[in-house]
């Protein structure tokens, strides 16, 4: 487990640069969490975001970002709750990345929902993909128009982590806030066509006071 949490800080390490803070969490019944803050001067232009508005190539004006890492979650493979006796080394492994603006919100506050979401594996007995919707039930940070967020693909901003075999890769997987009505929005639609309508109207994802798109 140490060992695997090694490589994962390090991949973090090289594709987001030295962490500027980090905090530990231990929730009962569950393994330490801890979360990891990177600053980005935005010089990048959002390369490797989540294509789309606000995040990659294409999306957002260029300015510094704060990125949340969560690290941890990666030290057990995630199983199958209805699996009675789960494989101790196969099965998906991952870690959450939150990117956001800075200076616009107090984000910082965003550390424990962060770490809930990441401990939730062994809590819940999720296994979390992408094109998943995780509900924290309360804002992400003071103030905050989000309660939930959309698991998005993985590879982008930070490389997928290979393990030597039989260990699944860690995964990175980008979160993406939603609000109330995105979320609802979201479960009958789908994942791709929120995306896709986040897509045709501009939204800037990573603007912690953004409102939410039209969905008429």
């Amino acid at each position: 487990m140490a060992e695997v949490l090694s490589l994962v800080e390090a991949r973090l390490r090289t594709a987001l640069g030295e962490p500027d803070a980090r905090a530990a969490m231990t929730f009962v019944g569950t393994d330490r969490v801890e979360v990891l803050r990177f600053l980005d001067p935005g010089d990048r232009g959002g390369e490797g975001d989540p294509p789309g508005p606000g995040g990659g190539a294409e999306g957002g004006s260029d300015g510094p970002l704060v990125r949340y890492a969560t690290l941890g979650m990666s030290a057990r493979p995630m199983a199958d709750p209805t699996v009675v006796v789960p494989d101790p080394a196969r099965g998906p492994r991952a870690e959450l990345v939150l990117s956001v603006r800075a200076g616009l919100a107090d984000t910082d506050k965003v550390l424990r929902p962060l770490a809930v979401l990441a401990a939730s594996p062994q809590v819940e007995g999720l296994v979390v993909t992408a094109g998943a919707s995780l509900e924290v039930g309360e804002p992400l940070w003071p103030g905050a128009p989000f309660s939930s967020v959309l698991v998005a693909e993985s590879g982008g901003l930070v490389p997928d982590l290979e393990l030597d075999a039989p260990l699944d890769p860690v995964r990175f997987l980008p979160l993406l806030p939603m609000t109330p009505n995105e979320a609802a929005w979201k479960r009958v639609k789908g994942a791709q066509a929120l995306q896709e309508r986040w897509l045709a109207h501009g939204t800037d994802l990573r603007d912690p006071l953004r409102g939410p798109v039209p969905l008429d």
